[in-house]
């Protein structure tokens, strides 16, 4: 493929609003994942919460698109100077030639929760205020970006688990290509509900403390919540990080269980690899998914070490930000192209004793060091697969 530039990037998170925040948190290797005090929840777990949604409800245009997951998006789209970075490239090509690609695994199901305490007691109907089409249709999170940007060319929604915001570079970088539009706003969010927390949990899935990816004690997921964008465009060289490219697969084995030999992940970073026309050797830290689930990281590290042996450096980000479900490509794509911008390989602050059964280099502790290609994972129920190749423009 054609390397696209990643002109303007932001992310936030439970580590902080901002890429400074982040970065500052990355650095210091500190964990913000707490004891759960979600809502009502009522689970031994840990979650990864961003600080302050409640302050922040949409108001004027966009107040029919108020939830906790749109919010989350406009937080995110308010840092790093990523609103006037879209709106110069408005400017530039024309709001109809900027796409909009957004995913998000569960949108803003929060709401529908909270509307179903509301039946009416007579004919079980939601309430008649209940904005479902603004909020929890997957749809919202595009069509309120786009709403948010001022932008007016194609909008695109992709639910694919938690894959999802991966999967938003890999369908922009196509339509590009294609010519149907010049640029795109790509990212996404996921945000914390009853369901995602309750569900999880019963699928035994959850860990009490906070997860330790790769760990030998590794016992489940902390899940959490993130909101993060990447404006894609053609020829500039912006942020000095570019799409050098990506690979998709379905594996469809199970509903939530990945192929126990990984099949679905290597094919995935291989078609990443290449789509950017470069071998194994050449990718000098990989971001893993790697949940801390016991079958999913023996999975991914027997793909991973198939495909890059015992050598390259790689671990999984998620003892930071929790696992952010469908808005962990986005996360973990911006902690990637950090990791080019600033020479450092995140270290993986919950790890305490790497798996005596891993085989792939598994690094714990953070490390200042020269990176030109980063590829990052993410993997979600059902098989969705996406792995990005970044790299220094």
């Amino acid at each position: 493929m054609q390397p696209l530039s990643v002109s303007h990037f932001t992310v936030t998170s439970a580590l902080g609003r901002g890429l400074d925040a982040t970065l500052a948190a990355l650095r210091a290797g500190r964990s913000p994942l707490r004891r759960c005090d979600f809502e009502t929840v009522d689970l031994p777990t840990h979650i990864g919460a961003v600080e302050g949604l409640d302050a922040h409800p949409l108001g004027g245009g966009l107040a029919a698109y108020d939830c906790r997951n749109n919010r989350l998006a406009q937080l995110a789209l308010d840092q790093d100077g990523f609103r006037d970075a879209v709106a110069e490239a408005a400017v530039r090509y024309g709001a109809h030639r900027i796409g909009v690609f957004a995913g998000t695994s569960t949108a803003a199901i929060f709401e529908t929760e909270q509307a179903f305490r509301h039946l009416d007691p007579a004919t079980g109907a939601l309430p008649a205020d209940f904005p479902y089409r603004q909020t929890h249709n997957t749809f919202s999170i595009a069509d309120f970006v786009q709403h948010a940007l001022g932008l007016e060319g194609p909008a695109v929604s992709i639910s694919a688990a938690c894959a999802s915001t991966a999967m938003t570079f890999a369908a922009a970088a196509r339509m590009i290509a294609s010519g149907l539009c010049d640029a795109a706003v790509v990212g996404g969010v996921d945000s914390l509900c009853l369901t995602t927390l309750y569900g999880f949990h019963a699928l035994q899935l959850t860990a009490e403390g906070p997860c330790r990816p790769y760990d030998q004690e590794r016992a489940g997921i902390s899940i959490g919540e993130a909101g993060g964008f990447a404006l894609l465009e053609r020829g500039r060289e912006g942020s000095g990080i570019s799409l050098l490219g990506y690979g998709e697969s379905s594996d469809a084995y199970h509903m939530s269980s990945p192929h126990p030999e990984g099949l679905g992940a290597r094919r995935a970073m291989e078609k990443a690899l290449a789509a950017a026309g470069m071998q194994p050797a050449d990718i000098d830290y990989v971001n893993l998914h790697g949940t801390a689930t016991r079958v999913g990281d023996a999975a991914e590290d027997k793909a991973v070490f198939g495909l890059f042996g015992g050598t390259t450096p790689c671990n999984s980000t998620k003892g930071f930000t929790g696992h952010t479900l469908g808005a962990s490509g986005i996360v973990e794509a911006v902690i990637s192209a950090l990791a080019i911008r600033h020479g450092h390989i995140p270290a993986s602050p919950t790890t305490r004793d790497v798996d005596s059964g891993i085989t792939c280099r598994y690094v714990t502790a953070g490390e200042d060091r020269p990176l030109k290609r980063v590829m990052s994972n993410s993997f979600g129920f059902g098989g969705s697969n996406c792995s990005l190749i970044l790299g220094a423009a």
